[in-house]
């Protein structure tokens, strides 16, 4: 299955949590439904990292890594993105294998505001 983000989102940016929520849905939609997917980035202009963690990193609690890289490529992402979602899915991968442990470092390095 190839899902073209520029296509589910109906524009070219990438920027919002809500958009990030309509493509994670998707997503989830067809890995569930046991479903390779190949992500099309083509034509998407501008990307946040906000939209990536909804869309992307959310995958991580779902599915788990090796789950992910089976069934999930992404395809056609702007040379300038592939640096941020590396960060994304580096992040997530931390966070959702031990939530506990990272939100004490977070608090750690950052206090608890």
């Amino acid at each position: 299955m190839i899902l073209i983000v520029k296509d589910i989102l109906g524009s070219n940016t990438a920027l919002s949590t809500d958009a990030g929520g309509v493509l994670f849905t998707e997503i989830h939609k067809a890995l569930s439904g046991k479903q390779d997917i190949k992500l099309d980035f083509r034509d998407v202009e501008v990307m946040s990292s906000a939209f990536l963690n909804v869309a992307i990193g959310q995958l991580y609690h779902a599915f788990g890594p090796d789950e992910l890289n089976e069934h999930l490529k992404i395809v056609n992402l702007p040379v300038e993105d592939r640096a941020l979602l590396k960060k994304v899915i580096d992040r997530a991968k931390e966070y959702f294998s031990d939530q506990k442990a990272f939100d004490q470092r977070m608090n750690d390095l950052y206090g608890d505001n």
